[in-house]
């Protein structure tokens, strides 16, 4: 029987350099993850990010969302691809890396994360919590359109859920949303939005 040699674990920055502008990857405990990205997952995130620009809008707030950005947890060999992320631009002076490539490494630059749920939906449900909350990002998204996240997480039975999870000192406090229910954001307290609406936005519509 012949060993197996570990696979090499790749480094942040070797990661950024290679990885950086390919949407399709992050890297998670220096494994390279395909995110397996499908039309209706960009649908999804692209629909919620249409909204949020509308809230930034109204509320004249020193948001943004950008095309594309790197979450970099300093001490690992981590750096998460978020759906969405809305930043907070006047915290960016403080981010080293910012005038270079867009990589954020401080929870203070961010406002809101989304996660369009998809097949490695442990990462979104467990992994991410625990690590956006210790990073400090006070609002983190959970968007599962397709209802197909543990029932742990969604109940049962499972069926198209958004988890908005709030900072609370260390640890998020979580509320489930369903159907016609409207989102409740501490961000976005005018929002107007509900699951079914975000579920809707997958639905190809033909011109008559």
């Amino acid at each position: 029987m012949i060993a197996q040699s570990p696979q090499k674990l790749i480094t942040v920055d070797n990661f950024v350099a290679e990885y950086g502008d390919d949407n399709r990857y992050e890297l998670v405990d220096g494994e390279l993850i395909d995110m397996e990205p499908t039309g209706t997952h960009e649908q999804f995130a692209a629909f919620v990010g249409r909204k949020l620009n509308v809230e930034i809008d109204k509320l004249d707030a020193p948001y943004f969302i950008p095309y594309r950005c790197l979450i970099k947890l300093l001490g690992t060999v981590t750096a998460f691809r978020p759906d969405l992320i809305v930043l907070n631009q006047t915290q960016l002076v403080n981010e080293s890396l910012w005038q270079k490539e867009p990589v954020i490494t401080l929870g203070a630059s961010i406002q809101l994360i989304v996660e369009v749920v998809s097949i490695n939906w442990q990462n979104d449900y467990a992994r991410k919590v625990e690590d956006y909350a210790l990073l400090g990002v006070p609002e983190y998204w959970i968007v599962d359109c397709l209802g197909i996240g543990g029932r742990e997480y969604i109940g049962k039975p499972k069926q198209p859920t958004i988890t908005i999870c709030t900072l609370n000192e260390d640890e998020y406090q979580k509320r489930l949303f369903k159907g016609s229910d409207r989102l409740i954001s501490p961000t976005f307290p005018q929002l107007a939005l509900t699951t079914e609406q975000i579920v809707a936005a997958s639905q190809i519509k033909t011109q008559l």
